[in-house]
């Protein structure tokens, strides 16, 4: 098994917010707290250490107490930007990430990657859940080599985005995880307040 000292957890809020209004998503609350703070104290106890991705507010993120990193690609280029700006600060053997409008994703997540990532003998691992009769992929929550690095950069600077694209390169394993509730986000204020219990 993969040591949780060997993984660096990633909270991916660099987006643009645009399906909310334009608004930061990770500084909106749920349950009285940011959702990136929700997610923060989520991942933590799954990881060797924890830090961020965002793009603005940086002081209000720096305030949860762990490093902050913005995108080196311009103009809020997407989740793939937010991959590249954790790996390339990464120090550990493996990052894992989770994106910052999901409060809900399962305190064992990364464990579970881990123990896919192993077993499939993998680059990446990511997490699907059932969808009607398939298994819909949620590539964001993802644990990956940081020896990837290299083959993302040259994919993004090569004018491309697509996170299923990137990942199609390299040896993948879905994780299945039954309770699709689990991964519900807020991509809008409207799914925010169906959040709140």
């Amino acid at each position: 098994m993969i040591d949780t000292t060997d993984i660096t957890g990633l909270i991916l809020a660099g987006g643009r917010g645009s399906r909310m209004g334009g608004v930061d998503k990770g500084l909106q609350n749920y349950l009285g707290m940011p959702m990136a703070l929700h997610a923060l104290l989520r991942l933590a106890p799954q990881v060797g250490q924890v830090m961020i991705n965002a793009n603005r507010n940086l002081g209000a993120y720096e305030a949860m107490g762990v490093p902050v990193w913005p995108d080196t690609l311009p103009d809020f280029a997407g989740p793939l930007a937010g991959f590249a700006a954790g790996l390339e600060r990464c120090e550990t053997p493996y990052l894992a990430t989770v994106p910052c409008d999901c409060p809900r994703f399962p305190p064992d997540l990364v464990e579970r990657l881990a123990q896919g990532l192993v077993e499939h003998d993998a680059d990446i691992a990511m997490a699907a859940t059932p969808h009607g009769d398939a298994l819909r992929t949620q590539p964001v929550f993802c644990l990956l080599k940081t020896s990837l690095l290299a083959s993302l950069l040259a994919f993004l600077h090569g004018g491309q985005r697509k996170i299923d694209a990137w990942t199609a390169q390299h040896r993948c394993a879905e994780v299945r995880f039954d309770d699709a509730q689990a991964f519900a986000g807020a991509n809008t204020l409207a799914e925010l307040q169906q959040l709140q219990p």
